[in-house]
């Protein structure tokens, strides 16, 4: 999708990764089944003037409701990608449903479920404490969010090994 603005063509903001294509799986090294590392994430045409990126990793399919994997804010907008097994150098990780700072990856306890990773172009750095959930994110991001995108991978209980 491309928006006109100035007589040019801009490019939507994109999120992608080389482990996994969208809507496809998500590679067990990626889970509780794995390594439970992050893959690589490729952030492409973040809008100019950007001053922060934020980031969820959640899974709509969770038993008992959504369940957040993953949240970091205050990324740098020109980052370009989110390396393999490693968290962005002067961001926030805030906490995930587990509780934890940190990224913990797919692990259904039964069926197929969908694992979101959502990414969000912000007008402002937040000034958010490592201590906020994703509720809190949301709130702190509100009125400042100036361009989305997303990123869905699948992983099922029978994914992992036998």
């Amino acid at each position: 999708m491309q928006n006109q603005k100035g007589g040019r063509t801009m490019e939507k903001m994109r999120l992608s990764s080389p482990a996994f294509q969208d809507n496809k799986k998500i590679p067990a090294k990626f889970t509780c089944d794995g390594d439970n590392i992050n893959p690589e994430l490729v952030i492409e045409n973040v809008p100019r003037g950007i001053k922060s990126l934020a980031l969820i990793m959640e899974d709509p399919d969770a038993p008992n409701g959504l369940w957040v994997h993953w949240v970091v804010w205050n990324i740098r907008p020109n980052i370009g990608k989110l390396v393999e097994h490693s968290e962005p150098r002067e961001s926030v990780i805030g906490k995930n449903s587990w509780g934890h700072n940190q990224y913990g990856g797919p692990c259904p306890p039964s069926g197929t479920h969908r694992y979101i990773f959502r990414l969000y172009a912000l007008d402002t750095v937040l000034d958010l404490a490592g201590t906020a959930s994703k509720g809190q994110l949301d709130v702190a991001m509100n009125q400042h969010i100036l361009a989305e995108a997303s990123l869905t991978g699948i992983y099922s209980e029978s994914d992992g090994p036998s």
